[in-house]
């Protein structure tokens, strides 16, 4: 063999011997990186090493830092854009999509605050624990942040103020504490907020966003009174929470079409607005709203839910539009609207809940023939049930209320 060839096996041997190297104490060639830019390859190696699969899951197994291996191409959930002639890290989906399969496990490395061409940042359900890192803050191209679903804990970072064009926050079914930052309301792109079944306390902040039309708060330990909202909301859900005051906030948010306070401490009356909205669900059950229920012209909400609040006067026949109708638990004196009973007979009014009140005229429901796809119960009022009442097994009392509670009642309404 002469020379030049010894030569030539020497540096291949050379080669072999550094790429080995370099495999076994965690370096990637640069054969392997230059297809992504270097800071963003460190970021994906920081993530394989902060986070595994859960048993049975196999999600990181396309993660294999090689040899001519590019990332952008091959890793599960990495998807890249061209930046001056560089690939960058645009989305990272970390974790399967589809449901049911075993997420991820482990906790979010801070260097993901330095993917500053990243607009989406998404994490499948699993056991993702610690808090999220404030360097997140740092990402002012994202879009998208979601972490649904996991064991985040620890308050959200004030940096987060910082994401001028994030759209979409989604952290529900975590462990997050603290308050809402404040920044947060004031982000100008924010579409859709979700930050249910947490441990959240203290206010609502006031929302700018006129892009903002999903709020989900539900499901927290949030005090105080509802804020400004602005009127391009569509979607609220605030219940079981510890809110106080009245209603009012909401009268300019009149593009609701799902609105659930229910679970609350509000008090005061019904803003009559309210049933003017176009509302598929309204549920303001389980508080502390008191008055007369004025509703100023037929409704056509699906779903309306007013149980178990301190309600009082006569029933609206208005109300007769809904599909469910629950107004039990109050203290609504007189009739049954005669057009509920018409309603049900066509069974356009399917469900009918008015036990534990004062009601005291049954109207034409006692000679109507309902049917039994309706649902209707009238027990616990100032009358004997008619027998078309089949009220659900957990509903507690007698037929009707002792005479003396009814005359005391009537007597406090007239």
């Amino acid at each position: 063999m002469g020379k030049h060839a010894t030569r030539r096996w020497d540096i291949v041997l050379i080669f072999l011997l550094h790429t080995l190297l370099c495999l076994v104490i965690g370096i990637v060639p640069l054969e392997a990186q230059q297809l992504l830019d270097q800071q963003d390859f460190e970021v994906l190696a920081s993530v394989k090493n902060s986070m595994v699969d859960l048993p049975g899951g196999s999600f990181f197994s396309t993660w294999e830092f090689a040899a001519n291996v590019d990332p952008c191409e091959s890793f599960s959930g990495v998807q890249c854009v061209t930046v001056n002639g560089v690939n960058r890290v645009g989305s990272l989906f970390l974790g399967p999509q589809s449901a049911g399969s075993p997420g991820l496990s482990g906790t979010l490395t801070p260097a993901l605050g330095s993917l500053v061409y990243l607009t989406q940042l998404m994490i499948s359900a699993g056991e993702v624990q610690g808090l999220l890192p404030s360097s997140l803050g740092n990402l002012e191209n994202l879009q998208i942040f979601s972490c649904d679903q996991n064991r985040i804990s620890g308050s959200i970072p004030d940096s987060f103020a910082n994401l001028r064009n994030l759209q979409i926050l989604q952290l529900s079914m975590n462990g997050l504490d603290g308050s809402i930052p404040w920044g947060l309301g004031q982000l100008p792109a924010l579409k859709i907020l979700i930050l249910s079944d947490n441990e959240l306390s203290g206010s609502i902040p006031s929302f700018s966003s006129s892009s903002l039309t999903h709020l989900d708060l539900r499901n927290n330990e949030l005090s105080g009174g509802i804020p400004s909202l602005p009127s391009s909301l569509q979607y609220l859900s605030l219940t079981r929470n510890a809110l106080t005051g009245w209603l009012g906030a909401l009268v300019p948010l009149s593009s609701l079409t799902y609105l659930d306070c229910s679970f609350n401490q509000f008090s005061g009356s019904i803003p009559s607005v309210l049933f003017t909205f176009p509302l598929s669900y309204l549920m303001l059950n389980r508080n502390l709203l008191s008055g007369q229920v004025s509703v100023p012209a037929p409704i056509t909400i699906n779903y309306v839910d007013l149980s178990y609040n301190h309600l009082d006067g006569t029933i609206s026949p208005f109300l007769a539009g809904a599909q469910s109708l629950f107004l039990n638990n109050n203290f609504f004196i007189g009739a049954v609207p005669e057009v509920f009973v018409s309603r049900m007979e066509s069974a356009a009014l399917q469900s009918l809940y008015l036990q534990h009140n004062f009601l005291s005229d049954w109207g034409a429901l006692g000679n109507s023939s309902l049917p039994t796809s309706v649902a209707v119960c009238v027990q616990y009022n100032c009358m004997v049930p008619p027998p078309q009442s089949l009220c659900p097994k957990n509903v507690a009392g007698a037929a009707a209320r002792p005479g003396y509670q009814c005359v005391k009642v009537a007597g406090t309404q007239n």
